[in-house]
C-alpha cells in the first residue's frame, strides 16, 4: 500500500505525438489545448513529438536495425530514451484519404515495439468534417496493440476542428474540456496501474 501511494503521488511521464506536417495543418491547434489543458493539472510531465520539428528521413533503417547502437542518429537514441522512460502516450492524429497519416506511422515506426510496450496510449482524432478522423483512429487501435502500448477504450474525436479550438489552442466550447477529461481519467488509471507493476513486478521477459 505505502509503495501504491509513492507511486500515485509522482507525475505521469506523458508523450504527446503529433501525426500530421501537411501545410495548413489543424494538429498543431489540437496539439496546444491538449498540452495547455493538461499543463493546468500540474499532474503531467510532457514532452511532445511533432514530425515537423523532428525531420525524420522517410523510414530506410529504423533504430532497432542498428547493430551498434551508437552509431544511430543521436535523435533517435535520444527520442528512443524518452519513449522508453515515459508512462503514457497520447497520439494526436487526422487522417489522410481515410487512413493514418504517413509523417506518424513514419515516426512511430522508427522505434521498437519494446520502447512502447508495457504502457498505455490514448487516441485523440480531429477533422474537418463531421466524423472526427474516427476511420484513423481505427486504425490506430492496432497498431498500438501491436507496439504493445494498447490504447484505452475511449476515444476522443474533435469533428469541425476548426470550429471547435482557436488557433491558439483556446476551446470554444465545454465538450473539448469534457471529452479531453473522460480519456485522461481512463489513461490516468491504467498508466497509473501500469506503473506499480512495472515498479513492483518489472515487466516479462
Amino acid at each position: 500500500m505505502a509503495a501504491q501511494k509513492v507511486m500515485s503521488a509522482e507525475k505521469l511521464k506523458l508523450i504527446i505525438f503529433l501525426g500530421s506536417t501537411r501545410e495548413g495543418r489543424l494538429g498543431e491547434r489540437v496539439g496546444k489545448f491538449v498540452r495547455n489543458t493538461l499543463s493546468k493539472t500540474e499532474k503531467y510531465e510532457i514532452k511532445v513529438f511533432d514530425p515537423a520539428e523532428m525531420n525524420l528521413d522517410l523510414l530506410k533503417k529504423p533504430l532497432h536495425f542498428y547493430k551498434d547502437k551508437s552509431t544511430a542518429p543521436k535523435t533517435l537514441l535520444e527520442a528512443n530514451e524518452d519513449i522508453k522512460n515515459a508512462d503514457a502516450f497520447l497520439l494526436v492524429s487526422c487522417e489522410y484519404n481515410h487512413c493514418i497519416p504517413p509523417a506518424l506511422a513514419n515516426l512511430l515506426d522508427h522505434f521498437p515495439g519494446s520502447s512502447f510496450s508495457w504502457r498505455p496510449s490514448g487516441i485523440i482524432t480531429y477533422s474537418p468534417g463531421i466524423y472526427g478522423g474516427m476511420r484513423a483512429a481505427m486504425q490506430l487501435r492496432a497498431m498500438t496493440g501491436e507496439l504493445g502500448c494498447i490504447s484505452v477504450s475511449n476515444i476522443f474525436g474533435i469533428p469541425k476542428v476548426h470550429e471547435a479550438i482557436d488557433e491558439d489552442g483556446t476551446p470554444k466550447d465545454n465538450h473539448m474540456i469534457s471529452g479531453l477529461n473522460k480519456l485522461m481519467t481512463q489513461l490516468d488509471w491504467t498508466a497509473t496501474a501500469f506503473k506499480n507493476m512495472r515498479h513492483d513486478n518489472g515487466i516479462p521477459s
